[in-house]
Order: structure tokens, then C-alpha cells, then sequence
């Protein structure tokens, strides 16, 4: 009987700690807000050009890049809206205008514009007007950013060609507008998926995003781009 009551509170405890703790710890693993300044991104690398691009949280969009030949490096901020220096607990509020996107410095020698936008596509849900996977809102929508007529005319011409690909069932949403002032995330943003690694690889697990990708795009979902 005594045995039995010690297993009793035992499981007890146990059942108290999971229900207390498991929620707990969710929140500390995916907690993006550490009350920090943003600053204005200025500088390009010289000889390489800018792509601005849109597609949810900002830390699953640095990777797919960066791992390639030809990018210089990506910076994750935000854009798009009207406030000034806004820092991420404003963003992730909502009412700002911005969104969470990337600046991919790319070498246009190496690395095409057309060939980033198709590393791009195959990010995110381009279907998907109210957010991205777990994360929604509007601060968590898609865009393209365009920084000049040549790039605009491409990424227009790449939205249709996803378009009448028939690979999706829904309209194409993610729109193609002109570049804004680009606001530089604050620092602990920048390569989150290196600087950390199991947090970052927790939050992607359970985003849905990966889950949605490989049942899109398959065996396409991996472009033949030489890597670094």
C-alpha cells in the first residue's frame, strides 16, 4: 500500500512538473524578444547587389542562403512599415507596417537574381497571406522587395512562371513591391541558427515549415547551386 502511495505521488509530481514546465520551456526556446535597439542597415559590400526578401521568421531565412556560393552574407531586419528604428517587441506586436525579412548580398557574377528568387520560392508558403506556418500575422507575411525596374520586372516574371506551374492549388499572394528603408535587426537576430543552435533547431522542428516544404516541393525543393 505504502509502495503503491509513493508511486501514486510520484506520477503525481511528475504530471504537476509537465504541465508547469513543458510550457515553460517552449517559451524560453523560441523567446525572440530581448528588448534591444535596431539600427539602419546602410552598407553593401562592394560588388555585390542587394536582394530584400520577405518569408516569415527571419532566422529560417538566413541559412538557405548563406550556405551558398556567391552571397556574401545575409541580414535579417525589418521593413516596409513607417516607424523608425523599430525594434523587435514592436514588430512582433503588431502596428508598425514592418515585416521580418532578409537583405542577401549577392554577387550577380556568381549568383543570379532569378536563381536567389528560386532559392527564395522554395522557403516559404507563397499561398499564405495571414503569416507563416506557426508564426501569424502580418508582420510575418511574404514579400519581394524590388531595388531597381530590372529587378522588379524579374521577380514579377518569377511569380508567374510559379504561377502557371500548377505546383500550387492557391493563388500566388506574395507580393512584388519597391524596396523601403531596410532597419537592421538587433544583433542577437543576426545568424541565430549558429549563435544558437539547439533553440533555433527546436522552434524549426515545431514550425510546420520544413513539413510543408518537402511535401511541395519534393525532391525540387534542393536547387543544384554550388555551395561554399
Amino acid at each position: 500500500m505504502k509502495k503503491r502511495l509513493k508511486w501514486g505521488i510520484g506520477l503525481g509530481i511528475l504530471v504537476l512538473a509537465a504541465v508547469f514546465l513543458i510550457p515553460e520551456a517552449y517559451a524560453y526556446m523560441t523567446k525572440r524578444n530581448y528588448e534591444s535597439d535596431a539600427i539602419a542597415e546602410t552598407e553593401v559590400p562592394e560588388g555585390y547587389e542587394i536582394a530584400t526578401l520577405a518569408g516569415g521568421c527571419f532566422w529560417c531565412m538566413e541559412p538557405p542562403f548563406e550556405k551558398l556560393k556567391g552571397i556574401h552574407s545575409v541580414v535579417s531586419g525589418y521593413t516596409g512599415g513607417d516607424v523608425e528604428n523599430p525594434t523587435y517587441e514592436e514588430v512582433s506586436a503588431g502596428g508598425t507596417g514592418h515585416i521580418e525579412a532578409v537583405q542577401v548580398y549577392y554577387d550577380p557574377d556568381v549568383i543570379t537574381y532569378e536563381e536567389v528568387l528560386d532559392v527564395f520560392w522554395r522557403q516559404i508558403n507563397p499561398t499564405d497571406d495571414e503569416g507563416q506556418f506557426v508564426d501569424r500575422g502580418y508582420q510575418y507575411t511574404t514579400a519581394i522587395f524590388y531595388h531597381n525596374e530590372k529587378q522588379k520586372e524579374i521577380a514579377e516574371n518569377s511569380k508567374q512562371e510559379l504561377e502557371e506551374s500548377g505546383r500550387f492549388d492557391s493563388d500566388i499572394v506574395t507580393p512584388v513591391r519597391q524596396a523601403e528603408t531596410f532597419w537592421r535587426a538587433e544583433e542577437y537576430h543576426q545568424d541565430y541558427y549558429k549563435k544558437n543552435e539547439w533553440r533555433y533547431d527546436y522552434y524549426r522542428d515545431n514550425s510546420g515549415r520544413d513539413d510543408y516544404l518537402n511535401e511541395t516541393w519534393g525532391e525540387d525543393r534542393e536547387l543544384d547551386l554550388e555551395e561554399k
